[in-house]
C-alpha cells in the first residue's frame, strides 16, 4: 500500500509516516517496506486514473509498504487508530497462535493413526503371504517388528519337540501355555520362571487339568 493510502486509514500525516520509518529504519528492512523508483512510479500512476489525488499531488516517488510493513508501522505510531489496530494485530496473533497449535495436536494424532494403519496393513499383508507360500522362517533369531514370524517359528519348534522341552523365560502367560499345549504328547515341557505369580498359578493348573502337565 501507498503511504498516502496509509495517510488515510491511520489519520497520521505523509510526512509522520516517514519520519517514523527513518527514525525506526531497522524495523523496516526491504521486505516491510521501500521507496519506488521513478519508473515504478510512472508505472503506478499510469494505472491509477486518480493518480494526483492519490499521490496528493508529490512528483517524489512514494514509500509503500507490505502487510508486515503496516502491521510493523502500527507498532511505531501514535496515532489512535494506529494503537487500535497494533492491538488487534496482537490479538489477532495469539488467536492465531492457539488455533495453529491445536491444528498442530490433530495432525499429530492423524499422522500417528497412520502410521498405525500403516503397520497394521504390512503386518496383515505379511501373514496372508505366509499363509499362501507356508514360507516359515529357517532362523531363531527375530527383531522387534518380526513377531508373527517368531510366534510360528516357536509353534513349528514345540510340535517338532519329540522328548522334551526347556523353557528359560521370565515373562510366561497363557499364551505361552497355549504354544506348549501344541507339543506331542511324548514331549516333557519344562519351565524355569523368575517368579510364579497367583495367576500364573492359577493358569497352570486350568491348562494341566485338560492337556500333558507343564512343570514351572
Amino acid at each position: 500500500m501507498l503511504d498516502s493510502d496509509l495517510s488515510i486509514i491511520f489519520h497520521a500525516q505523509v510526512k509522520r509516516i516517514n519520519e517514523q520509518v527513518k527514525r525506526n529504519i531497522q524495523r523496516f528492512p526491504e521486505t516491510f517496506s521501500f521507496q519506488l523508483n521513478p519508473a515504478e512510479w510512472t508505472l503506478l500512476k499510469s494505472q491509477i486514473a486518480t493518480s494526483k489525488q492519490k499521490a496528493g499531488g508529490k512528483t517524489k516517488p512514494p514509500r509503500v509498504f507490505t502487510e508486515h510493513g503496516i502491521a510493523m508501522l502500527a507498532s511505531v505510531l501514535n496515532s489512535v487508530v494506529a494503537v487500535e489496530l497494533s492491538i488487534e494485530i496482537i490479538n489477532s496473533f495469539i488467536k492465531y497462535r492457539k488455533i495453529t497449535s491445536h491444528l498442530q495436536f490433530y495432525e499429530t494424532k492423524l499422522e500417528l493413526l497412520e502410521n498405525t494403519q500403516i503397520m497394521h496393513t504390512r503386518q496383515i499383508n505379511e501373514i496372508l503371504e505366509n499363509i499362501q507360500t507356508k514360507n516359515l522362517p529357517s532362523s531363531g533369531v527375530f527383531f522387534n517388528d518380526q513377531v508373527f514370524d517368531a510366534y510360528i517359528f516357536s509353534c513349528e519348534l514345540i510340535q517338532k519337540a519329540k522328548k522334551s522341552i526347556v523353557l528359560i523365560d521370565n515373562y510366561i502367560d497363557e499364551t505361552t501355555l497355549l504354544q506348549l499345549s501344541k507339543r506331542q504328547s511324548t514331549a516333557a515341557a519344562l519351565i524355569y520362571t523368575e517368579k510364579i505369580t497367583p495367576q500364573l498359578k492359577l493358569d497352570l493348573q486350568k491348562h494341566n487339568s485338560q492337556y500333558p502337565s507343564i512343570d514351572v
